[in-house]
């Protein structure tokens, strides 16, 4: 197991309280929990940030009768295979259907596939999820 190091943190009451409440809502145990998870959110960030190797998750959400979407999605995807690890499919009712492509690779690539799909005539909604391999955070 991983050395532990204990440090004070001060903050002002209101704000302390307002991490409280972030922390019940959360499901967090405790206020290091809390604090270790934003931390690595940070580095994430800052990962994505470096244009390195990186990994994550594009959703999209689109109604399925719009012109040839479909057949565009699935253009995009074979120009951005290196990229692209898997992706689901999934009927969300009778009009929309959602797409996530799970991804790897250099930021930019991922970032400008991302882009592709959001653009689309017929996306409704579409967001990223920032990943790494973690190689650099603990």
């Amino acid at each position: 197991m991983e050395k532990l190091k204990r440090f004070g943190v001060s903050m002002n009451l209101e704000l302390l309280r307002k991490f409280d409440d972030f922390i019940k809502k959360h499901k967090y145990k405790n206020r290091s929990e809390a604090i270790r998870d934003m931390i690595r959110e940070k580095f994430v960030e800052e990962e994505w940030e470096k244009d390195r190797n990186v990994a994550g998750c594009i959703v999209i959400v689109y109604e399925h009768d719009v012109r040839e979407i479909v057949d565009k999605i699935i253009d995009i995807q074979h120009k951005f295979s290196r990229n692209i690890i898997s992706t689901q499919h999934i009927h969300m009712d009778k009009e929309n259907c959602m797409e996530i492509v799970a991804v790897k690779g250099k930021v930019e690539k991922i970032k400008e596939l991302y882009f592709y799909l959001k653009a689309l005539k017929g996306v409704k909604y579409s967001a990223i999820t920032k990943a790494t391999t973690g190689k650099r955070i603990e």
